[in-house]
């Protein structure tokens, strides 16, 4: 292989860049790519969503409207549900889902795209997996994958690690701005992985392997999970004490070393902080039959939030002399978090469910979402209007929403409980 060739076509722009997946991760790579004056080959297996894009139209929750438009300006896109892209790829990376299933990761997207690649990549050229997942995923499981059509790692293609690292709705940081972390299975897949992101991030950051640079994701978002459970689990002690955790933050929040603030809330959701996590925990238990006791505690404390909530609703129902059977719920925001369409592993639709269990007439406004699955059945979205409002027993805020004017919401409902403090302390009004 001749590493400097393709350096020297990252350098002067002539390489082309395959992404295969175009959920957020892999639509926002491909955009910076192009943006960075590459060409650019959006794969994805979705015809609708291919359609969409080739339109240009945004049809990927969590994307940057300004950042599409500028990649999507340049010319340097095209979108297809075709593989054979590959071929003509310097770069191909791989955005492919990593769920877990019964506990256990299912790495079956990243095996399905590895066969893919095989069977189309150039000798030269350099493969980066971008999915979370556990270490030695991308030797261990990915390489195998690509070999078997005939190419062999560090002889005939390069091949590396780099965690995506985006904050869906977060306008504070833009692509460029969140540093990357590369690591190669030799030092010139690491060297060529460097100076490719070099070409659409700030700052890069190498390590000296995949494992470190797959081990890096997973402290990321394992020290978020573990520090929200925290403060999950003392906002229900400061409950029973009559004292509010948002007080108790905001005065430790005033030490200026030492402590990050960390917010409690109805429980964890998307696709990183309740996911990766049991990907720690899972390969600690299978390599070495030892627990990783702290991340397992913590993810049973936030997976409780749920029903702590729903028993908050409970009690102030019960104030009312009301029962959750049959009384008419309200909730606003249905999305894992704030400001962005996704509903994976949302906190606020295990608290629409279980209230739905318990016999309550649920309704909910959502701006990005029109209908919620729950237990098999469609619940669809209402209008937001002052006679929905007020003709709840209660309104939940569980998904604070930008859109939502929750003053006024205040001013028309009869009690409102907030699961998040994007209200604070109000008459009518119950928070976490």
């Amino acid at each position: 292989m001749n590493v400097e060739e393709i350096k020297g076509r990252l350098a002067d722009r002539s390489a082309t860049v395959a992404v295969i997946g175009q959920g957020y991760v892999g639509l926002s790579v491909a955009l910076a790519a192009a943006k960075a004056g590459l060409r650019v080959i959006g794969i994805d297996t979705n015809r609708s969503l291919i359609e969409g894009l080739a339109d240009g139209r945004l049809v990927v929750a969590g994307v940057r409207e300004d950042a599409f438009a500028e990649g999507i300006a340049t010319g340097r896109m095209t979108f297809t549900t075709q593989p054979d892209g590959i071929g003509a790829a310097d770069i191909v990376l791989l955005c492919v889902p990593t769920p877990v299933r019964d506990h256990n990761p299912d790495l079956s997207a990243v095996e399905e795209a590895g066969l893919t690649v095989g069977e189309y990549l150039s000798p030269g050229a350099l493969v980066i997996l971008e999915s979370t997942t556990y270490p030695g995923t991308t030797e261990q499981v990915l390489c195998p994958q690509i070999e078997k059509g005939g190419l062999a790692a560090g002889v005939d293609f390069l091949l590396a690690y780099s965690a995506e690292r985006i904050d869906p709705g977060n306008t504070a940081f833009t692509f460029a701005d969140i540093p990357r972390v590369v690591g190669g299975i030799d030092p010139a897949s690491s060297a060529v992985a460097q100076a490719f992101y070099a070409l659409l991030v700030d700052v890069v950051h190498p390590v000296s392997s995949c494992r470190a640079a797959e081990m890096a994701k997973l402290l990321e978002n394992t020290y978020r999970m573990v520090n929200i459970a925290l403060v999950n689990e003392l906002a229900m002690v400061c409950s029973d004490q009559g004292i509010s955790p948002w007080e108790v933050i905001d005065a430790a929040a005033t030490k200026p070393f030492g402590f990050e603030r960390f917010l409690p809330g109805p429980g964890v959701g998307g696709h990183c902080i309740p996911i990766d996590p049991t990907y720690l925990t899972w390969q600690s238990r299978r390599d070495t039959g030892r627990p990783y006791r702290l991340v397992e505690l913590a993810n049973d404390i936030n997976a409780e939030m749920p029903g702590y909530v729903v028993s908050r609703v409970a009690e102030i129902l019960n104030e009312e002399s009301r029962a959750v059977k049959g009384s008419k719920i309200l909730a606003l925001g249905v999305t894992y978090k704030p400001d962005v369409g996704d509903l994976r592993e949302s906190a606020a639709v295990q608290v629409i469910r279980r209230l739905v269990r318990q016999d309550a007439q649920v309704t909910f406004h959502d701006p990005f979402i029109d209908e919620v699955e729950v237990d098999g059945v469609i619940l669809h979205g209402s209008e937001l209007t002052d006679e929905l409002i007020a003709d709840a027993d209660l309104v939940a805020v569980l998904t604070p929403h930008s859109a939502f004017d929750l003053d006024h919401v205040v001013e028309v409902a009869g009690t409102v409980f907030d699961a998040r403090n994007a209200i604070g302390a109000a008459p009518g009004v119950v928070v976490l």
